[in-house]
């Protein structure tokens, strides 16, 4: 008996060992799979000249989804859960590619080549004055009168088992509105299993040139649609500023934060002080204003800010490389936008922390260049993390 069980183990043993090395080379296959399932492609329309518009959906193990279209390498949604649990979009936007072709929001947009104001629409370089189209008053606005956020990028799903990925890349050739140098810029979007979307951007160019990159979404934290944001709250590791004259234009001056309705050091209501007897809150009609963060700009992100809802128990933490962020309140919302779900964007119904460089930094000796080498790379990290309390 023993011997005919030892002659049964003979036998079974290869097919054991078929098993385990088939199980061995199917299983990066599997792991592969498991990758590509927290992203979905889906089509989000033609634009105007004829090219195709895509929309991916990143999701993680906890239920959180962010939705990015190639047309502007676009935030459309962020759905992320509540303190019981809810799953609601909490950045404002469109259910439509024609939505984010006629917006002028610039609504979960990637920014540039030079986000924020440039004054009176021109710079000097290298002895060389750049002159760019103005589409704010007298002044350049976010890459000008056809900014990154109206192009359409190549995509790429570089999702690993560890996370979903999306890579977005652009080529700006040399002219394009008014900037010099043929820009490549990479755009990846990375969505962690911690509630967290990582925005990391690179850029390098062939000629010295001015980068200044950001992503310019919209949130509320209770819900877009929700009402106002005035009762939500925000921190800022930033005890300065830099104030702006009448056209939202820096003055040069990096001021103190102390004792002004600016001071966001200590978590505060937005609407707190919002309408305060204050000249910087009369020019921008509320905040629309760049914060020096403390420290150090470096390869490693920094806790920038904090918001919170106390609606919600949503929590917002942003991380940043970058030495500023602009906190904007939506003073320009006026009700006419019609957004997802046919939802009319009153004023202050959202607001916006967008990391960067400082406005007209091209103009302005005293703070942090904006300079790109011909052959450097630009390289900057944002994590938007959520949470709950």
């Amino acid at each position: 008996m023993r011997r005919i069980a030892f002659c049964a183990q003979l036998l079974l043993l290869p097919l054991a060992v078929y098993v385990s090395l088939t199980f061995a080379q199917h299983q990066p296959k599997f792991e592969r799979a498991a990758a590509n399932n927290r992203m979905h492609k889906e089509l989000f329309g033609k634009t105007p000249d004829g090219g195709q518009a895509d929309l991916y959906i990143l999701r993680n193990k906890n239920g959180m989804e962010v939705a990015i279209t190639n047309y502007g390498a676009t935030v459309v949604r962020m759905r992320v859960p509540d303190r019981h649990g809810k799953i609601e979009d909490v950045v404002l936007g469109y259910d439509n590619l024609e939505g984010y072709v006629n917006d002028k929001a610039y609504f979960g947009a990637t920014v540039g080549r030079y986000a924020n104001r440039i004054a009176h629409g021109k710079f000097t370089l290298d002895g060389h004055v750049y002159t760019l189209p103005k589409n704010n008053g007298d002044n350049t606005l976010h890459g000008g009168t056809s900014g990154f956020n109206k192009r359409l990028w190549k995509a790429e799903d570089v999702s690993t088992p560890a996370a979903a990925a999306l890579q977005m890349t652009y080529l700006s050739k040399d002219g394009d509105q008014g900037f010099p140098g043929n820009l490549s810029v990479d755009v990846r979007f990375t969505l962690g299993d911690d509630n967290s979307l990582k925005i990391e951007y690179a850029a390098t160019s062939d000629k010295d040139t001015v980068v200044n990159l950001t992503n310019h979404s919209y949130f509320n934290l209770a819900g877009q649609g929700h009402g106002d944001v005035l009762q939500q709250q925000v921190m800022l590791h930033a005890g300065r500023f830099t104030p702006i004259n009448a056209d939202l234009i820096p003055t040069g001056e990096i001021a103190s934060v102390k004792g002004t309705p600016l001071d966001f050091t200590q978590s505060t209501a937005i609407g707190a002080r919002i309408d305060a007897d204050y000249e910087q809150l009369k020019l921008a009609h509320g905040y629309d204003h760049n914060f020096v963060l403390d420290g150090k700009a470096g390869r490693r992100p920094v806790l920038a800010g904090r918001a919170y809802d106390p609606s919600s128990g949503r929590v917002l933490e942003v991380w940043t490389t970058q030495p500023g962020i602009q906190l904007y309140s939506g003073n320009f919302l006026d009700g006419t936008v019609a957004g997802k779900g046919g939802v009319k964007y009153q004023r202050r119904s959202a607001f916006c922390l967008e990391t960067q460089h400082f406005p007209d930094s091209p103009n302005q000796p005293k703070f942090p260049s904006t300079e790109l080498k011909a052959g450097r790379w630009f390289r900057s990290t944002t994590t938007y993390k959520f949470s709950t309390q």
